[in-house]
């Protein structure tokens, strides 16, 4: 059964606050190396950037973590994308997550190097949207705490974001190994959704896909969840809402759908494989995990079942643990490690 709807709400609002009120550990901004200076092994560091989106039609930023002996030599680097939840930003990985130092002290224990690329998504779901919403209106009220020239995007491609223009910009400006085997992405909760989703989506571009505490089954316990026989029954999008808090649901609506269950039907998971099956694409490789006192443990237990009867590769793990940076902060490393086989071999 789904997960209950308060139970979910609570969740949210967790993630929401974590993300926005949570003390960060002390960093500076661009430019900053990633393990404390009095620490003996070599460091990475993380640079800030800003860069063109024609898919969303504006400015965006993100940062980048680059190994330890990135500047000491000319080879190439396999790449990994870490994607934010929701009400997150480009320095949650770093900044709560402590994404580089984690990486130092991998690497320092043999772990291949790997440059990693934080991007911020803003709460986009890193998916085309089923409305283009009213970006007048947001950047007259941004629907929270950021800058509208951050937050408000005229074309809400954020799938194509992630996949062309991000990918294409980091090819262009690092050396990177430019091919989908040394390439994958990974992300937390709404991130996790969009990190399997892109992976699925763009075969061309990642061949693995990581998720923690990811939303990977939006449609579990809906009715006549086999097939869309009432996609336009009113009942079923007001069971939707019903799902989540209602400070979620203006955003979610516009992302996913609010008057019908179309672009849900769409937009899951499962039904993405589905699709690159049947159009003989190949499936990633999945890194999958979640708190046992997760209000979304049923949605990956779902996921993680149906993708292998796909006949998909999932390594799937549950950690006691919650929907929070505690829980992230903890299972970091592990999905950093399996990436890292992943895409630093190629294979």
């Amino acid at each position: 059964a789904a997960a209950p709807s308060r139970a979910l709400a609570v969740t949210l609002l967790a993630l929401s606050a974590t993300a926005s009120a949570q003390t960060p550990s002390p960093a500076p901004p661009s430019s900053e190396t990633s393990a404390p200076a009095a620490s003996a092994r070599p460091a990475g560091r993380v640079a800030d950037i800003a860069f063109w989106s024609q898919m969303l039609g504006t400015t965006k930023h993100a940062r980048v973590y680059l190994p330890p002996s990135y500047d000491a030599n000319t080879r190439r680097y396999p790449v990994a994308y870490y994607l934010h939840g929701v009400g997150g930003d480009e320095t949650n990985w770093s900044m709560q997550g402590r994404l580089g130092a984690t990486m130092d002290s991998l690497v320092a224990t043999g772990v291949a190097e790997m440059i990693v690329v934080m991007p911020d998504g803003d709460d986009g779901w890193y998916t085309t949207w089923n409305s283009l919403g009213n970006f007048s209106e947001c950047n007259r009220n941004p629907s929270r705490r950021e800058s509208a020239t951050t937050y408000c995007v005229p074309w809400p491609k954020y799938d194509d974001y992630i996949a062309r223009d991000i990918v294409a910009h980091i090819d262009s400006t690092y050396r990177t190994i430019a091919d989908r085997a040394h390439r994958g992405i990974a992300g937390l909760s709404m991130g996790g959704y969009g990190a399997v989703s892109l992976a699925l989506g763009y075969p061309d571009v990642f061949s693995a896909a990581a998720s923690h505490s990811g939303v990977l089954a939006p449609l579990l316990g809906m009715p006549h969840d086999s097939m869309p026989i009432r996609a336009r029954d009113a009942r079923d999008i007001d069971d939707m809402r019903t799902r989540w808090p209602a400070y979620a649901w203006p955003g979610l609506s516009l992302t996913f759908g609010g008057r019908d269950m179309y672009g849900w039907w769409a937009r899951d998971p499962q039904r993405i494989a589905r699709r690159a099956l049947d159009g003989g694409r190949p499936l990633p490789r999945f890194f999958v995990d979640v708190g046992t006192e997760d209000a979304f443990l049923a949605e990956n237990r779902e996921f993680v079942a149906g993708a292998k009867a796909l006949g998909a590769s999932v390594e799937y793990h549950e950690w006691p643990g919650a929907h929070d940076w505690a829980y992230w902060r903890a299972h970091l490393p592990q999905s950093l490690v399996w990436m890292s086989m992943r895409i630093g071999s190629g294979l």
